[in-house]
Protein backbone atom coordinates (compact mmCIF):
# COMPACT_ATOMS: atom_id res chain seq x y z
CA UNK A 1 0.00 0.00 0.00
CA UNK A 2 1.50 3.45 -1.26
CA UNK A 3 1.48 5.23 2.23
CA UNK A 4 -0.57 8.65 2.56
CA UNK A 5 2.70 10.46 3.48
CA UNK A 6 5.81 9.31 2.56
CA UNK A 7 9.17 11.85 3.57
CA UNK A 8 12.74 10.59 2.04
CA UNK A 9 16.12 11.77 3.38
CA UNK A 10 14.88 15.14 5.03
CA UNK A 11 17.41 17.18 5.97
CA UNK A 12 17.61 20.41 8.03
CA UNK A 13 20.66 22.40 9.71
CA UNK A 14 20.65 25.18 12.08
CA UNK A 15 24.08 26.41 12.12
CA UNK A 16 26.04 23.10 13.15
CA UNK A 17 23.15 21.11 14.16
CA UNK A 18 21.37 18.47 12.17
CA UNK A 19 17.74 19.07 13.18
CA UNK A 20 16.63 16.82 10.39
CA UNK A 21 19.19 13.91 9.33
CA UNK A 22 18.41 11.68 6.47
CA UNK A 23 14.85 10.98 7.59
CA UNK A 24 12.82 8.41 5.84
CA UNK A 25 8.97 8.19 7.37
CA UNK A 26 6.30 6.40 6.23
CA UNK A 27 2.60 7.18 6.99
CA UNK A 28 -0.38 5.05 6.29
CA UNK A 29 -4.13 6.10 5.69
CA UNK A 30 -6.21 5.84 8.65
CA UNK A 31 -3.11 5.22 10.98
CA UNK A 32 -2.08 6.78 14.17
CA UNK A 33 1.71 7.30 14.09
CA UNK A 34 3.76 8.98 17.02
CA UNK A 35 6.89 10.62 16.93
CA UNK A 36 8.82 10.30 20.54
CA UNK A 37 12.07 11.59 21.44
CA UNK A 38 13.97 13.80 23.84
CA UNK A 39 14.13 17.01 23.41
CA UNK A 40 16.17 18.90 21.18
CA UNK A 41 15.79 15.56 18.99
CA UNK A 42 14.24 17.70 16.27
CA UNK A 43 10.67 16.40 16.43
CA UNK A 44 9.00 20.34 16.17
CA UNK A 45 11.21 20.81 13.32
CA UNK A 46 10.06 17.98 11.37
CA UNK A 47 6.52 18.88 11.79
CA UNK A 48 7.18 22.01 10.79
CA UNK A 49 8.80 21.09 7.75
CA UNK A 50 5.86 18.97 6.86
CA UNK A 51 2.99 21.65 7.62
CA UNK A 52 5.10 24.10 5.35
CA UNK A 53 6.29 26.68 8.08
CA UNK A 54 10.20 25.62 7.40
CA UNK A 55 11.93 24.39 4.38
CA UNK A 56 14.32 21.47 4.14
CA UNK A 57 17.73 21.66 3.03
CA UNK A 58 17.42 18.52 0.98
CA UNK A 59 14.75 15.12 0.35
CA UNK A 60 11.61 14.83 -0.26
CA UNK A 61 7.40 15.02 1.28
CA UNK A 62 4.97 13.56 -0.73
CA UNK A 63 1.33 13.59 0.22
CA UNK A 64 -0.95 11.81 -1.48
CA UNK A 65 0.98 11.13 -4.62
CA UNK A 66 1.67 14.92 -4.63
CA UNK A 67 5.24 15.94 -4.28
CA UNK A 68 4.73 18.90 -2.12
CA UNK A 69 8.44 19.37 -0.88
CA UNK A 70 8.39 23.38 -2.44
CA UNK A 71 4.84 24.32 -1.98
CA UNK A 72 4.16 26.74 0.74
CA UNK A 73 1.74 25.89 3.95
CA UNK A 74 -1.73 26.74 2.52
CA UNK A 75 -1.33 24.74 -0.71
CA UNK A 76 -0.56 22.12 1.63
CA UNK A 77 -3.85 22.60 3.71
CA UNK A 78 -5.82 22.33 0.69
CA UNK A 79 -4.54 19.13 0.04
CA UNK A 80 -5.98 18.49 2.98
CA UNK A 81 -3.11 18.70 6.08
CA UNK A 82 -3.41 20.93 9.03
CA UNK A 83 -1.94 21.12 12.71
CA UNK A 84 -2.21 21.79 15.77
CA UNK A 85 0.68 23.52 17.93
CA UNK A 86 2.53 23.37 21.33
CA UNK A 87 1.33 26.57 21.91
CA UNK A 88 -1.80 27.78 21.30
CA UNK A 89 -3.25 29.53 18.32
CA UNK A 90 -6.88 30.04 19.64
CA UNK A 91 -7.97 33.42 19.05
CA UNK A 92 -8.54 34.13 22.70
CA UNK A 93 -11.46 36.83 21.89
CA UNK A 94 -13.63 35.28 19.98
CA UNK A 95 -16.53 32.37 20.35
CA UNK A 96 -15.91 29.02 20.73
CA UNK A 97 -18.02 28.41 17.61
CA UNK A 98 -16.68 30.99 16.11
CA UNK A 99 -13.05 29.84 15.96
CA UNK A 100 -14.31 26.87 14.34
CA UNK A 101 -16.60 28.13 11.68
CA UNK A 102 -13.30 30.15 10.97
CA UNK A 103 -11.14 27.12 9.98
CA UNK A 104 -14.33 25.63 8.07
CA UNK A 105 -14.56 29.48 6.47
CA UNK A 106 -10.69 29.17 5.65
CA UNK A 107 -10.99 25.36 4.16
CA UNK A 108 -14.07 26.95 2.03
CA UNK A 109 -12.11 28.81 0.04
CA UNK A 110 -13.56 31.75 1.25
CA UNK A 111 -12.12 35.06 1.79
CA UNK A 112 -11.99 36.35 5.58
CA UNK A 113 -15.36 38.28 6.07
CA UNK A 114 -16.36 39.40 9.46
CA UNK A 115 -17.34 36.79 11.57
CA UNK A 116 -20.71 38.03 12.58
CA UNK A 117 -21.94 37.90 8.94
CA UNK A 118 -20.29 34.86 8.84
CA UNK A 119 -21.86 33.32 12.23
CA UNK A 120 -25.24 33.59 9.92
CA UNK A 121 -23.96 31.33 7.38
CA UNK A 122 -25.96 28.25 8.03
CA UNK A 123 -23.73 25.62 6.86
CA UNK A 124 -20.75 27.52 8.85
CA UNK A 125 -22.28 26.99 11.84
CA UNK A 126 -23.57 23.20 11.65
CA UNK A 127 -20.49 22.06 10.46
CA UNK A 128 -18.29 23.98 13.76
CA UNK A 129 -21.08 22.66 15.82
CA UNK A 130 -20.69 18.97 14.11
CA UNK A 131 -16.84 19.03 14.98
CA UNK A 132 -17.72 20.74 18.29
CA UNK A 133 -19.75 17.95 19.31
CA UNK A 134 -17.17 15.22 18.52
CA UNK A 135 -15.00 16.96 20.63
CA UNK A 136 -17.57 17.35 23.94
CA UNK A 137 -17.55 21.01 23.45
CA UNK A 138 -20.94 21.89 22.09
CA UNK A 139 -22.34 23.25 24.81
CA UNK A 140 -19.76 25.78 25.41
CA UNK A 141 -20.51 26.71 21.77
CA UNK A 142 -20.71 30.88 22.33
CA UNK A 143 -18.83 31.22 25.56
CA UNK A 144 -15.66 33.21 25.16
CA UNK A 145 -12.85 31.24 24.70
CA UNK A 146 -10.77 32.65 27.17
CA UNK A 147 -13.44 31.01 29.43
CA UNK A 148 -12.39 27.40 28.57
CA UNK A 149 -10.00 25.82 30.76
CA UNK A 150 -6.21 24.62 29.43
CA UNK A 151 -7.71 21.05 28.81
CA UNK A 152 -10.82 22.55 26.84
CA UNK A 153 -8.64 25.02 24.43
CA UNK A 154 -6.61 21.68 24.09
CA UNK A 155 -10.46 20.24 22.92
CA UNK A 156 -11.25 23.04 20.79
CA UNK A 157 -7.98 23.30 19.21
CA UNK A 158 -8.77 19.61 17.66
CA UNK A 159 -11.85 20.56 17.15
CA UNK A 160 -10.66 23.50 14.56
CA UNK A 161 -8.21 20.76 13.11
CA UNK A 162 -11.52 18.41 12.37
CA UNK A 163 -13.29 21.28 11.21
CA UNK A 164 -10.80 21.70 8.12
CA UNK A 165 -11.82 18.32 7.10
CA UNK A 166 -8.21 17.20 6.74
CA UNK A 167 -6.91 14.21 5.82
CA UNK A 168 -3.79 14.08 8.05
CA UNK A 169 -3.85 15.89 11.12
CA UNK A 170 -0.10 16.88 12.57
CA UNK A 171 -1.01 16.90 16.69
CA UNK A 172 2.24 18.97 18.64
CA UNK A 173 1.84 17.63 21.86
CA UNK A 174 -2.06 17.47 22.84
CA UNK A 175 -1.27 16.33 26.09
CA UNK A 176 1.20 19.55 27.18
CA UNK A 177 0.02 21.15 30.72
CA UNK A 178 -3.15 18.38 30.84
CA UNK A 179 -3.94 17.31 34.36
CA UNK A 180 -4.39 13.29 34.40
CA UNK A 181 -8.40 13.43 34.22
CA UNK A 182 -8.34 15.97 31.06
CA UNK A 183 -5.21 13.67 28.99
CA UNK A 184 -7.99 10.74 29.74
CA UNK A 185 -10.53 12.68 28.03
CA UNK A 186 -7.94 12.94 25.57
CA UNK A 187 -7.01 9.53 25.11
CA UNK A 188 -10.79 8.42 24.66
CA UNK A 189 -11.43 10.95 21.90
CA UNK A 190 -8.06 10.45 20.03
CA UNK A 191 -9.11 6.37 19.94
CA UNK A 192 -12.43 7.36 18.46
CA UNK A 193 -10.96 8.93 15.07
CA UNK A 194 -8.54 6.22 14.88
CA UNK A 195 -9.42 4.58 11.21
CA UNK A 196 -11.36 8.61 10.36
CA UNK A 197 -8.71 10.74 10.46
CA UNK A 198 -4.60 9.75 9.93
CA UNK A 199 -2.81 11.57 12.76
CA UNK A 200 0.91 11.89 13.17
CA UNK A 201 1.29 12.75 17.23
CA UNK A 202 4.09 14.28 18.38
CA UNK A 203 3.97 13.65 21.91
CA UNK A 204 5.90 12.84 25.78
CA UNK A 205 3.11 11.25 27.69
CA UNK A 206 4.47 7.70 27.27
CA UNK A 207 1.25 6.25 28.62
CA UNK A 208 -0.94 8.25 25.79
CA UNK A 209 1.55 6.73 23.17
CA UNK A 210 1.25 3.55 23.58
CA UNK A 211 -2.09 3.71 24.36
CA UNK A 212 -3.05 5.29 21.22
CA UNK A 213 -0.26 4.41 18.28
CA UNK A 214 -0.13 1.78 15.72
CA UNK A 215 3.41 2.61 14.84
CA UNK A 216 5.87 4.10 16.63
CA UNK A 217 9.05 6.18 15.03
CA UNK A 218 11.54 7.05 17.75
CA UNK A 219 13.66 10.52 16.48
CA UNK A 220 17.04 11.07 18.08
CA UNK A 221 19.44 13.83 17.39
CA UNK A 222 17.39 14.64 14.16
CA UNK A 223 17.85 10.66 13.15
CA UNK A 224 15.07 7.95 13.27
CA UNK A 225 16.56 5.35 15.14
CA UNK A 226 13.55 2.66 15.43
CA UNK A 227 9.89 2.53 13.91
CA UNK A 228 7.57 -0.38 14.69
CA UNK A 229 4.85 -1.50 16.61
CA UNK A 230 4.55 -0.19 20.21
CA UNK A 231 5.71 -3.40 21.98
CA UNK A 232 8.71 -3.64 18.79
CA UNK A 233 9.78 0.31 20.22
CA UNK A 234 8.93 -1.13 23.85
CA UNK A 235 11.14 -3.81 23.50
CA UNK A 236 14.01 -2.17 21.30
CA UNK A 237 17.12 -2.22 23.13
CA UNK A 238 18.55 0.75 21.03
CA UNK A 239 15.67 3.05 22.11
CA UNK A 240 15.68 1.88 25.64
CA UNK A 241 19.02 2.96 26.21
CA UNK A 242 18.57 6.34 23.82
CA UNK A 243 15.45 7.65 25.31
CA UNK A 244 12.86 5.36 27.66
CA UNK A 245 15.20 4.04 30.12
CA UNK A 246 15.47 0.53 31.47
CA UNK A 247 12.51 0.53 33.66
Amino acid sequence: MEPLLKVSGLCKKFGGVNASDNVDLDVIKGELHAIIGPNGAGKTTLIAQLCGAVSPDSGTIHFDGHNITSRPGHQRAKLGITRSFQITSLIMSMSVQDNVALAVQAHDGHSFRFIKPARKVRHLRDAAMDALKKVGLEGRADDPTSALSHGEHRQLEIAVALASNAELMLLDEPMAGLGSEESATMIRFLKSLKGERTILLIEHDMDAVFALADRISVLVYGKIIATGAPDEIRSNNDVRHAYLGEE
